[in-house]
């Protein structure tokens, strides 16, 4: 069946190359670019070498997982601010089953990602079926989920995950960058797969465009945005996985700071590569090009305390861009 959104797609696919369009579309990368460029030249034999960039790559894995988990449920409509303290809880779970507990690596990788969907399913039946706002009952799992952590570690970072886990995540390389960089490739192949080519992608975006229309058009809305929380909860606890690994052990706090950066990064995202929508290439060079500006600025001596402003400030401009992008597909569809 064809929607407004596949017809655009193919309107779009029909269309001659426009300067402009490509401009719009990869200028994001082209900034990325270019305050590389300026780091390398304010910062010369310090931050244009191939370790500082596969140590960001890597490091920022998990934020970047994170983001990409946003990015499926802020397509059908639906905010997800659990994905920090999922993370957090993944990880925490690894920590405790496998170091604490001698559970094998396996199984407790195996529960982290469980408790991830567990979450995502207890997010949607309260978001879906009794109809809460997503933005109340995510923040109430988040805190529902940090007090949990708290009383697994009693609030203590929990160290000795097997070194197995580290392995394949940290120590494993690649041309010189940590596995985890390529999980984060995988898992943005796999959703943009699922968005550009399949009917269930279709259905999302179509969901995400408007809920009323989708249900007379013959889609279970309701199904679809449980599938995209769930999967939301799932890619956090995949997230959480790599976390630990990077680490080797399980903080109880310091998951939640990925938060913020991964909602700008998804924001962000949605005014490049595929301008006015969500989209997983948008938000992983977002990631990234976010986490080039903090590590430079870091670098330059600039206090702590302007990690906060920037990724803030970052979020306000992505959503407000993200805003005029979208509103101007949603003409041209129109």
């Amino acid at each position: 069946m064809d929607t407004p959104l596949s017809m655009s797609r193919d309107a779009e696919s029909r269309k001659p190359f426009n300067v402009l369009n490509f401009v719009e579309r990869f200028g994001l990368v082209f900034v990325w670019i270019i305050v590389i460029a300026i780091f390398a030249v304010v910062l010369p034999g310090i931050f244009f070498t191939w370790t500082n960039f596969s140590i960001l790559f890597a490091t920022q894995a998990p934020g970047a997982v994170l983001a990409l988990a946003l990015v499926i449920p802020l397509t059908a409509g639906d905010y997800d601010l659990s994905v920090g303290a999922t993370l957090t809880l993944s990880a925490v779970t690894i920590g405790v089953l496998n170091a604490v507990n001698d559970v094998p690596i396996v199984l407790a990788v195996l529960a982290a990602l469980c408790g991830g969907a567990v979450v995502g399913l207890v997010n949607a039946f309260f978001i879906v079926y009794v109809r809460i706002p997503s933005l109340v009952v995510t923040l109430g799992t988040t805190s529902v989920i940090t007090g949990l952590v708290q009383w697994m570690t009693n609030s203590s970072t929990i160290g000795g995950i097997s070194p197995h886990l580290i392995d394949i995540v940290a120590r494993g390389r690649l041309f010189g960058i940590s596995y985890a960089f390529y999980y984060v490739i995988l898992v943005a192949i796999v959703i943009w797969l699922v968005f550009e080519y399949t009917p269930l992608g279709r259905r999302i975006l179509f969901v995400g465009r408007g809920r009323e229309v989708a249900r007379l058009s013959g889609i279970d809305v309701g199904r679809v945005r449980v599938g995209c929380l769930v999967a939301s909860g799932l890619l956090s606890a995949l997230g959480g996985v790599i976390y630990a690994g990077l680490l080797g052990a399980a903080d109880p706090f310091s998951g939640l700071n990925f938060l913020l950066p991964a909602f700008a990064a998804a924001y962000l995202g949605a005014t490049a590569i595929i301008p006015g929508r969500f989209n997983p290439w948008g938000a992983v060079v977002s990631v990234y090009f976010l986490a080039t500006g903090i590590t430079g600025l870091t670098m330059l001596g600039i206090p702590l305390w302007v990690t906060s402003a920037f990724n803030g400030g970052a979020l306000i401009l992505a959503v407000t861009v993200s805003q005029f992008a979208r509103g101007r597909e949603e003409t041209d569809i129109g």
